[in-house]
């Protein structure tokens, strides 16, 4: 669809540059929006734009504004939507989607374009390249790897504002069972496996 290119275009040009929510994030979520989507038989052409257009606000984790990064988004989405003649319909569809995609808002979406688009973003967070932007995010947080006293919060609640491997156990383990569509669940299993193998793995290394 030559408006993808379009949209697909505008938003290369107005991403930040924040490593776990950067283009190739938005590319990988789409990625995984298309496939969810050809197997749910959804409006693609809508899930896609969503896609496209979810993390065109975003601050980092560190602003007191992060939680707003999905609404704000939304809003800045309707612009673009309407440039390139999306019904009002169509356009109350793909925003309300990308309002109520992201893990701190804690909505479940209402239309299957947004079921699909919060699956395709939650799936970004698990397997390798959700270990990956988990230490990335950390790195540029600076915030150590674990607490050397407890490193698997198995005697104190988590709290990934001071340690990244307590943000697996706040946040990237329970996705699996927040899924929404019935691929996005098959695909998250496997990818928790290999969030599950790395804890492992870390355990005989500390």
């Amino acid at each position: 669809m030559k408006v993808l290119n379009l949209i697909k275009n505008k938003v290369i040009k107005i991403m930040d540059n924040d490593l776990a929510h950067d283009f190739e994030h938005v590319m990988r979520v789409y990625n995984n929006a298309q496939k969810i989507s050809k197997k749910e038989k959804a409006n693609q052409k809508l899930v896609l734009s969503a896609a496209l257009l979810h993390d065109i606000v975003s601050y980092p984790k560190s602003n007191p504004r992060s939680k707003l990064s999905s609404l704000e988004s939304a809003n800045k989405s309707k612009l673009i939507l309407k440039e390139f003649d999306f019904t009002s319909e169509e356009i109350t569809i793909v925003s309300n989607a990308i309002a109520d995609h992201s893990f701190s808002q804690n909505k479940i979406p209402q239309t299957l374009e947004g079921k699909i688009l919060q699956d395709a973003d939650r799936l970004d967070a698990l397997g390798a390249i959700g270990i990956a932007r988990v230490f990335a995010t950390s790195g540029f947080l600076n915030r150590p790897f674990y607490n050397n006293d407890d490193p698997f919060c198995n005697k104190r609640n988590p709290d990934d504002d001071l340690w990244a491997v307590d943000h697996f156990f706040n946040k990237l383990l329970k996705l699996e069972s927040m899924m929404n569509t019935k691929s996005g669940k098959i695909e998250a299993k496997k990818r928790t496996k290999i969030l599950k193998d790395f804890l492992n793995q870390l355990k005989q290394e500390i």
